[in-house]
Formats: C-alpha cells, structure tokens, sequence
C-alpha cells in the first residue's frame, strides 16, 4: 500500500439520528447532549 489512507466519511452515520432512532425503539435513553469545549490532538 502507498500513504496512509484515511477513513471515508460515508464510514461514519449521523449521531443524532442514531440516537433518535435508538430513543425511538426503546433500546436507549435520551440523557443529555453534550457539546465539545476543546480538541487536543498529540
């Protein structure tokens, strides 16, 4: 392989509609949304 590859969006869904979904069918709770303050890479 040559470089590194990187993953597709298409590899990741909507959270929210995920979790709509999974509130939806009972499977899962609705708690809270959180909300990012900060990004540390390293």
């Amino acid at each position: 392989r040559e470089g590194v590859v990187e993953e597709t969006p298409e590899a990741y869904k909507d959270v929210d509609a995920v979790a709509d979904v999974s509130h939806s069918l009972g499977i899962a709770t609705k708690v809270v949304r959180l909300v990012p303050i900060g990004v540390i890479k390293g």
